[in-house]
């Protein structure tokens, strides 16, 4: 017996034997079915490039799409607001021009009076009033418009009348300027009491 165990065959076959159970309890199974198959096993390190997948690198990307979209609807409000600032603009630009032009307008057709005219326009209108209705509506059918408007207006109101009368009575065309003339009348805009007087 002793003799058994001493030799080398079985000092060979034992060893075989210890080192198929190590590699049998080393190897995994994944291995063993690529032995079997007969396919060498691939490590991710010896996978290509464009196999290799990153958990962190696929969450970096999915939050750079979310900011993008998110970068993409906040321009797009401030277009719009941009385009409803552009329309209140272009809206005010209007409301200001036709202010612009109702007030020209205005202007035009209003006559106003500063304080020297005020005081020359009744010096004036006692003048005219002493003078007869025929002297005064001759001298009146010579003067602008706007001086005439002040002057009458300056005057009682049966004076300015008598001298309308008179003038509508000098012919056509000035019947039709004592017309305009009362018309007139009406957009008088006397300064203000409170206003500085203008000097001559």
């Amino acid at each position: 017996m002793i003799r058994i165990l001493q030799s080398s065959w079985l000092t060979a076959l034992v060893g075989c034997l210890l080192y198929l159970g190590t590699t049998l309890v080393l190897l995994r199974p994944n291995q063993f079915a690529a032995l079997a198959s007969g396919e060498p096993e691939v490590s991710a390190v010896d996978a290509p490039s464009w196999k290799f997948r990153n958990p962190e690198m696929d969450q970096w990307v999915a939050q750079m799409k979310a900011e993008k979209e998110a970068l993409a609807v906040h321009e797009q409000q401030l277009n719009e607001w941009q385009a409803r600032l552009d329309a209140e603009r272009q809206e005010i630009t209007t409301v200001t021009q036709t202010v612009a032009q109702l007030q020209a307008e205005f202007d035009r057709n209003v006559i106003r009076f500063s304080a020297q005219q005020t005081e020359n326009a009744k010096r004036q209108a006692k003048l005219v009033a002493a003078m007869s209705p025929e002297g005064a509506a001759a001298m009146l059918k010579e003067m602008a418009d706007d001086d005439v408007v002040r002057i009458l207006f300056n005057m009682k109101t049966d004076v300015a009348s008598q001298l309308l009368d008179t003038m509508s009575k000098l012919g056509k065309a000035d019947a039709k300027r004592a017309a305009g003339l009362t018309e007139r009348l009406h957009q008088v805009l006397p300064v203000s009491t409170n206003a500085v007087p203008t000097p001559p």
